[in-house]
């Protein structure tokens, strides 16, 4: 972004909403795969409308899951996500599977013929990866709060501290920039589904606290607007109330449109998939550069073509924050960084059922966990990128 005084705008959705389930049914089934056969090639898409999910896809894999299987990890995410509701209830809603072996064509392109050469990619395609200095998670503020205020709504709701809240939600930020730097919030967008009865009055409340534990000191000011449900009503909601799919909201899942986007979706997609495993090695390196001290923003595009395991190209952005050269940079990477499917797989150890968490709240600016979960998060490349850049 120029580093100017502006206005800038992002929004996050909630587990609950109709996109999100999608990505997390396809997710876990993905999940499951890895679980039977790490090297497993998954490609889920799921359909949710009133009172039906639709589940179809690619897979190759050792690790055989029966139909009934499938619809068990279905009905428990929707479970899980909450949905016990007319019109989307996980106990009764039809569930329709079509799941068919991987084109052969592609996985002539994808597999390796012997174990000492990498695979090739799963697509052609560019993928970005982003980080800046504006937030301790170096990711972009607007994104980053819109995420926390609805995943701290969520928790509330699971854990029974509020009451009357259903599961579909939606928050929106936008922050106001001076000189490249956010200082306070304009305003904030949240609707969310609730139980007849429930008034606005009611949610304020609730939502004012979780705002006031979730943003910085002083960004929320009395000149802040604060809009809940505007429509007045919502409490038809989820799938019931509006058809969902998975993958269609990308920018959610990464920077809240702070950053460009090669337009290939995450959920339901093995790691073999450059779309997913590549964007997260570039918001690893990207992330690790700022951590270092090289730039205070960085954006790394990576490209590929299908069935060709290297890169087709690497460019580093930094928009005048660094102070070291953009060249050196890439060059550094390409030189140091094995961006290959094998190798982004085996530097940040993708082949592992992790990816049910990712489906909700981001992507990125989460906390890596001991089970595997967001190892591009790490910042473990920070010594090496000052002992050879700095």
């Amino acid at each position: 972004m120029n580093k100017e005084n502006y206005y800038f705008t992002s929004e996050s959705v909630s587990e609950g909403h109709p996109d999100k389930v999608c990505d997390k049914i396809s997710d876990s089934i993905l999940d499951e795969y890895l679980t039977r056969d790490p090297n497993s090639r998954v490609a889920i898409e799921t359909m949710a409308t009133t009172n039906l999910i639709i589940i179809a896809g690619e897979v190759k894999s050792s690790g055989k899951i029966k139909t009934n299987e499938i619809e068990e990890i279905a009905r428990k995410t929707v479970k899980d996500i909450g949905y016990n509701l007319e019109g989307f209830n996980w106990e009764d809603v039809e569930i329709k599977i079509y799941i068919h072996d991987q084109s052969p064509d592609i996985a002539m392109g994808v597999d390796s013929k012997d174990d000492n050469k990498s695979e090739g990619a799963g697509d052609q395609g560019i993928m970005f990866g982003y980080a800046c200095n504006e937030t301790p998670e170096l990711m972009p503020a607007p994104i980053l709060y819109s995420h926390k205020i609805l995943e701290v709504l969520a928790k509330k709701r699971h854990s029974g501290q509020v009451e009357g809240i259903l599961p579909d939600s939606k928050s929106q930020i936008t922050l106001y920039y001076e000189v490249g730097i956010p200082k306070f919030v304009d305003s904030i967008v949240i609707s969310t589904q609730h139980v007849e009865g429930v008034t606005r009055n009611y949610l304020k409340g609730i939502l004012q606290g979780i705002i006031g534990d979730v943003l910085p000191y002083g960004w929320f000011t009395d000149k802040t607007k604060l809009l809940i449900n505007p429509t007045g009503n919502f409490v038809i909601g989820g799938p019931a109330g509006d058809t969902g799919l998975t993958g269609r909201k990308i920018i959610v899942d990464t920077y809240g449109g702070a950053a460009p986007h090669g337009g290939g979706a995450f959920s339901g997609k093995d790691p073999t998939k450059v779309d997913r495993s590549a964007a997260y090695i570039a918001r690893y390196l990207a992330k690790n550069i700022v951590a270092a001290g090289i730039s205070g923003e960085c954006t790394i595009q990576l490209s590929y073509a299908i069935g060709i395991s290297e890169p087709l190209s690497i460019y580093v952005k930094t928009d005048n924050t660094s102070i070291v050269d953009e060249n050196v940079i890439s060059d550094f990477i390409r030189e140091n960084i094995d961006l290959t499917p094998r190798g982004i797989m085996n530097y940040l150890n993708l082949n592992k059922p992790i990816y049910s968490k990712t489906s909700a709240y981001g992507h990125f600016g989460r906390d890596p966990g001991d089970d595997g979960t967001f190892s591009w998060e790490k910042i473990d490349l920070v010594k090496t990128l000052k002992n050879e850049l700095l």
